[in-house]
């Protein structure tokens, strides 16, 4: 039998360690510290603990788990399905802890829980230092990495999860761990695609990479070229260089008509290499606009800062595509020319390169192949019908689907997609699922991607792997 949540004990518990940075829906600075980029979601909590440190966190964390509330974590507050958010619970709000550290001797940055892309960018650059990112500065880096961080360098540095080395944890039970090469080894695993199902995550550490400039910018073509654009494409991603990734799809365009778009980053370290890269796909059409120039990675990625305006409502499918042959061109063009939204954007993210050849047994992610992750996104008006726009989403995974591979990013799965979900970590699954039993046998985390609740351990199951030894991190 479940207890009845104790929403006032927790709050006096709370209260206690916090003072006023513990909000209730009764305080004035609450429907700030509730609001998502996706307006669409209506989950209303209890309360939000604004930690400031990994003790708060671990004290909410215990909290929540003593008075018996749903629990949930805030950092760049991105996640479209408003996981963030849980009806009665307690959100740990880790939007303080933004701090980025670099040793410029190991080239290795610590990065607070709460940091968003453009704080660690924005750390970085006087040192000509980057970390894969994805394309959009706002977005929290613990959640965009623990699922996976595709993103403009994948091909050169490979997935954001790629280039972790360790992060401070908090556990389901309150506890601090250290989670390495060297500690807790099956949770640094599983945290490397698996989401933020473990666990809180109160730091990361990366490794960085030295990159002054790339070539990057954008691209745009009218509707009436979207075939011939995206067959060469198509070829452009078949045999591109690790230091050449190249994102395509379709915008709004000036007038809110759908326009093609490719946005190609050089990372390379010759200048005609990168030129005549550029000239390809620049020669696929007839560009409305064309800018493409050497910048500082941080001034490539403003290029997207505008496209996506917080609390707009927002639904999101996704489907993974091995190419982008004849049926897929003649899918996603369909899919524009029927677009319900002139805010609404189809884009293909492309993973290759690096990222392709780390083993697949090497972290949770589950798809090592080269493919393009296909990212549909239905945006509407708060107040407007949302009916039509959800199912132009609908419709174009549907139409995507049979030319599609199993499973699809956990970052990007919906809730319910719980079969896609299994199936987009393949042989990781089992692991994967022992791991949760392991660290979460309660299911108090419940992040992207959403798993299916653990059950009770079995008598194979008390342990996620060959490291059983805790190692609370130092104090």
């Amino acid at each position: 039998m479940t207890s009845a949540p104790d929403v006032p004990h927790a709050a006096d518990l709370l209260r206690e360690a916090l003072g006023d940075r513990l909000l209730t829906p009764a305080d004035a600075g609450f429907p700030d510290a509730v609001r998502l980029w996706n307006g669409a979601p209506g989950a209303t909590p209890a309360l939000v603990a604004r930690v400031r440190d990994a003790d708060e966190a671990a004290l909410a964390v215990r909290v929540a788990r003593r008075c018996h509330l749903p629990l949930s974590a805030r950092a760049g507050g991105h996640d479209w399905a408003g996981r963030a958010l849980r009806d009665g619970g307690l959100v740990v709000d880790l939007t303080a802890l933004r701090g980025v550290d670099l040793d410029p001797d190991s080239g290795v940055v610590t990065v607070g829980g709460g940091a968003t892309a453009a704080d660690v960018l924005a750390a970085l650059r006087p040192y000509d230092r980057v970390v894969p990112t994805g394309v959009v500065r706002a977005v929290g880096m613990a959640g965009l990495t623990m699922a996976g961080g595709y993103g403009p360098l994948c091909g050169r540095l490979g997935l954001a999860l790629d280039n972790l080395l360790g992060a401070e944890v908090v556990l389901a039970d309150g506890r601090r761990v250290r989670a390495d090469a060297r500690h807790e080894r099956e949770l640094f695993w599983a945290l490397r695609g698996g989401g933020g199902n473990f666990g809180l995550v109160t730091a990361l550490r990366y490794r960085t990479h030295r990159i002054a400039t790339v070539l990057a910018g954008m691209l745009l073509f009218p509707l009436a070229q979207a075939t011939a654009v995206l067959r060469g494409y198509g070829a452009v991603v078949r045999d591109a260089p690790d230091e050449l990734t190249v994102m395509a799809g379709f915008l709004p365009g000036p007038a809110g008509e759908p326009v093609v778009f490719l946005a190609p980053f050089h990372s390379g370290d010759d200048p005609a290499a990168g030129r005549a890269a550029v000239d390809r796909l620049r020669a696929l059409g007839t560009p409305l606009v064309d800018q493409v120039a050497p910048l500082p990675y941080e001034d490539a990625l403003r290029l997207f800062d505008g496209g996506m305006a917080d609390g707009n409502h927002y639904l999101l499918r996704t489907r993974w595509l091995a190419g982008v042959d004849e049926p897929v061109v003649a899918a996603l063009t369909a899919a524009a020319g029927a677009v319900s939204s002139p805010f609404s954007a189809i884009a293909l993210h492309h993973f290759h390169g690096a990222a392709a050849r780390v083993g697949v047994a090497g972290t949770a992610f589950g798809l090592r192949a080269d493919h393009l992750l296909a990212e549909i996104i239905a945006v509407w008006a708060p107040g407007d019908d949302p009916a039509p726009h959800r199912a132009w989403a609908e419709r174009t995974s549907a139409a995507l689907a049979p030319h599609a591979l199993p499973g699809g990013y956990p970052n990007l799965l919906a809730p319910e997609e719980t079969d896609r979900v299994r199936l987009a970590y393949g042989p990781n699954w089992d692991r994967l699922r022992r791991a949760k039993r392991h660290y979460d046998p309660h299911a108090t985390f419940s992040a992207v991607p959403t798993l299916p609740p653990a059950g009770p351990p079995g008598p194979r199951d008390g342990a996620a792997g060959p490291d059983r030894r805790e190692h609370p991190v130092d104090r």
